[in-house]
């Protein structure tokens, strides 16, 4: 790790002494390896911080270099544009602020404490089973700007999305940014991430963090475009509280080696948690997806399904575990991983859990890794459907199942078309 992370460095910013403890714990703690479970099959022993610096001061950048990210939607009730990790803007549509909606830069959500909300857990993005505290997570307290929290009332029912879009503007750097969500008692409030950055090697960590409050419905999803030789280390920590829904989607398609851990936590009776992703590498891009659903309640639910495909060399990981804690009877809990293998050189590994200690619950998990069904292949062929138009439609329904049920209905058809372009990338290649 080069001087530009050092102690020293961290010093430098504004509350300098905690920076410069986790600087210091980081260079302590190192990358990690692959020899630990955590990190087993992982990317992880490619990188290297030596060519990287953290992104210190606020970026200069023209506006017209970004709009073109931010038209996902027509509507929408703010808008929040992060670059390097530097909350740059925050625009709130007219008449919402004067409804109870906030959404602010806050440096109470930098260095030590991602929550804002006093008197919680210092640091929940360490909640979990078996979490541990990794490099990433010392320099995210080192070297985070503040971040910008959302924060919406009882009661309120915010009908356009959220737009936020997550920008790296340049190669060569490591951001920090962090996102956190409050859903008030009896709200409904919907966010929309747009991941994207320049060409170029760089590494981002970023940290949402999810709370529904009572009988909130709160719904966060995220497009993943990072470029194909961005790294990306993430975390979700999300928590229900009684009768809420939460709902967490993810699309992903960029980043060399795009790993997000979440941790969804189920703390009030009857909450409801629904997680779903779709990912699609090709080249050699891996996707790394650890995921720990949490019933401590009785009476919740939780509803997982995840689904990938992988072409050329890439590969993906899955790591699941559904823990039914002594508190959660009456639990639901349902985990689905699917991949299809559209190369012989791609790979998928998939390990579903389950840690039940409760014996008054439903569980389930369900695991495949196959290339594309010859079935299939076989049906569309014998109808004059040549083999690379066939598996291309055979792909698209695919991930059908999961585009129907990510949580703002307005991005499918952009996530569809996403789709469509990897595939036709995949023609490009059969066909040079």
């Amino acid at each position: 790790m080069n001087d530009r992370f050092s102690p020293d460095a961290a010093a430098s910013l504004p509350d300098g002494e905690r920076r410069r403890v986790s600087a210091g714990a980081a260079h302590e703690t190192g990358l990690p390896s692959i020899e630990t479970e955590e990190w087993r099959y992982s990317s992880i022993g490619d990188l290297t911080l030596d060519d990287l610096e953290p992104s210190l001061a606020e970026p200069v950048i023209a506006a017209d270099a970004i709009d073109r990210y931010t038209d996902v939607v027509d509507e929408r009730s703010a808008t929040v544009i992060i670059v390097d990790g530097w909350v740059t803007e925050i625009e709130i549509a007219a008449g919402w602020a004067e409804k109870g909606l906030q959404i602010v830069a806050s440096t109470g959500l930098a260095v030590s404490d991602p929550s804002p909300v006093e008197g919680r857990a210092a640091d929940p993005t360490l909640a979990g089973h078996a979490a541990e505290t990794t490099i990433f997570d010392h320099l995210h307290r080192a070297f985070s700007p503040p971040g910008v929290l959302v924060r919406v009332p009882t009661g309120l029912t915010v009908r356009a999305p959220i737009v936020v879009l997550n920008h790296q503007s340049a190669p060569g750097l490591a951001s920090f940014p962090r996102i956190a969500v409050e859903a008030g008692d009896g709200s409904d409030v919907m966010v929309l991430e747009r991941q994207t950055s320049t060409p170029g090697r760089g590494l981002s960590v970023p940290i949402i963090e999810l709370r529904a409050g009572p009988a909130a419905r709160l719904r966060y999803q995220t497009i993943q475009e990072l470029d194909p030789e961005h790294w990306q280390l993430a975390r979700m920590v999300s928590s229900a509280d009684q009768q809420a829904t939460l709902t967490a989607g993810l699309a992903a398609f960029g980043g060399r080696y795009a790993r997000l851990r979440v941790d969804s936590r189920l703390v009030g009776r009857g909450a409801t948690a629904n997680l779903v992703a779709g990912y699609y590498g090709d080249g050699s891009q891996v996707h790394d997806f650890r995921v720990f659903q949490h019933h401590e309640a009785r009476d919740t639910r939780s509803d997982l399904l995840f689904k990938g495909a992988q072409d050329d060399s890439s590969g993906s990981i899955y790591t699941g575990l559904i823990h039914i804690h002594p508190d959660g009877s009456g639990a639901n809990a349902f985990q689905t991983n699917r991949n299809i293998k559209l190369s012989p050189d791609a790979w998928a590994w998939s390990v579903p859990n389950l840690e039940i200690e409760n014996n008054d619950v439903h569980c389930s998990h369900a695991s495949t890794v196959s290339p594309v069904d010859e079935d299939q292949q076989f049906y569309l062929q014998s109808r004059g459907v040549p083999p690379v138009i066939g598996d291309r439609l055979i792909v698209a329904g695919f991930f059908d199942e999961v585009i129907g049920r990510l949580p703002i209905e307005a991005t499918r058809a952009e996530i569809r078309h996403l789709v469509s372009r990897k595939l036709d990338r995949r023609i490009e290649r059969i066909a040079a």
